[in-house]
């Protein structure tokens, strides 16, 4: 009976030998943490300004960009050959964005883009962190967030300038 505990024993930790040292593990759980971390960031933006795809969603993508990218090139995958997975993700990616974006009755009317793009830009954010470029993670993460606040300002201005002289010129103002 104890030749069939150790048996099995040498089977569970075998089954666990894919971090097989300090090193790695730090590698590891680093890569996983940057990416839901970021993630979080982008995500929180989106859930403070009230969208649907909030910190849960982004922090959900980044993790499991990174961890599409991560298993393979620590198995030893090629970069040539991680392109296959790269589109995998990225196709994958495209669906749930897709399922974020909203036509209401006015032909001119289309929301969740900005949701959508921010879900695609997670991803990669989660793909550069799982691939060891966290430093170009962190820099796509701030870009996205200046995008994602200080444009949306200027947007809102913009539009309110452009209405108030629809509004000076004798027109209706616009649906927004």
């Amino acid at each position: 009976m104890e030749g069939v505990w150790h048996e099995i024993w040498l089977t569970v930790r075998s089954e666990f030998a894919d971090i097989p040292d300090v090193g790695e593990a730090t590698r590891v759980i680093l890569r996983l943490l940057v990416a839901v971390v970021l993630g979080g960031l982008i995500g929180y933006e989106r859930e403070r300004s009230g969208k649907a795809a909030g910190l849960r969603t982004h922090m959900l993508v980044a993790l499991g960009a990174a961890l599409f990218v991560l298993v393979p090139v620590q198995n030893g995958m090629e970069v040539a050959d991680l392109s296959r997975v790269l589109q995998g993700v990225i196709a994958g990616i495209g669906f749930l964005g897709a399922g974020a974006i909203i036509k209401l009755s006015d032909e001119r009317e289309i929301r969740g883009l900005t949701t959508s793009a921010s879900i695609w830009l997670t991803a990669a954010v989660g793909i550069a962190a799982g691939m060891g470029r966290e430093a170009t993670a962190v820099v796509s993460t701030l870009l996205a967030l200046f995008v994602l606040g200080a444009i949306h300002g200027w947007e809102k201005r913009i539009a309110a300038r452009s209405e108030k002289s629809v509004i000076a010129q004798g027109g209706a103002p616009r649906k927004s």
